[in-house]
C-alpha cells in the first residue's frame, strides 16, 4: 500500500492533473437591414386667405384646412372673397406612420411697405388619407391689427411644413 501512495504521490507531483477552464465562447450573429424609401413632402397649393376688411378693432381670420373662413372683429368680402385656399401638400410616406411639424408663427410683410405686417397662428393641418400618398391640407390663423394698411401681404420665404418618420 505504501508504494501504491508513494507512487501517486510521485506521480501528481512529476505529472500534475491539469485543470482545464472554459476561457472564452462566441456566439454567431445575423445581421439583417430593411431599407424603407425615404419620406417626401411636396407643396401642392399655396396658404391664401382671399380678401379681407380693415376694421378699427384688431381681428382675426380663421382659415379651416376644409377652406372655410371664420372671421372675429374683421370682415372678410363675400362679393370679391379673392383667392381662398388652404396650404396642401403631399406626403409620401409608404405604409409607415409619420408626424407632421408646422411653426408656431410666421410673418407675412406687406409688399409696398415692409414695415407693416400680419401674424399667422394657430396652424391646423387635416391629412387626408391615400394609398401611401396623404394629402395634408394647412389652414391657419390670421392676426390683423386695427386699421391694418391695405395691400397685398406676403412672405417669399415661405413657412416649413416638416414630416418625419415616427
Amino acid at each position: 500500500m505504501k508504494k501504491a501512495v508513494v507512487f501517486f504521490f510521485l506521480l501528481s507531483v512529476f505529472f500534475p492533473a491539469q485543470i482545464f477552464a472554459q476561457a472564452s465562447a462566441s456566439a454567431t450573429v445575423i445581421s439583417r437591414v430593411t431599407v424603407i424609401d425615404p419620406i417626401e413632402v411636396h407643396k401642392t397649393a399655396d396658404l391664401d386667405f382671399g380678401n379681407v376688411i380693415s376694421a378699427y378693432n384688431p381681428g382675426s381670420i380663421i382659415l379651416a384646412p376644409d377652406g372655410s373662413r371664420t372671421a372675429i372683429g374683421v370682415q372678410i368680402s363675400t362679393s370679391l372673397p379673392g383667392n381662398v385656399t388652404p396650404a396642401e401638400a403631399e406626403v409620401t410616406h409608404g405604409n409607415n406612420s409619420y408626424a407632421i411639424t408646422l411653426p408656431e408663427s410666421y410673418t407675412l410683410y406687406n409688399t409696398e411697405n415692409p414695415n407693416q405686417a400680419v401674424i399667422l397662428d394657430d396652424f391646423t393641418v387635416e391629412p387626408i388619407p391615400g394609398n401611401g400618398i396623404d394629402l395634408l391640407r394647412i389652414g391657419a390663423t390670421l392676426n390683423l391689427e386695427a386699421n391694418q394698411f391695405s395691400g397685398l401681404y406676403s412672405n417669399p420665404n415661405g413657412f416649413n411644413v416638416t414630416v418625419s418618420y415616427n
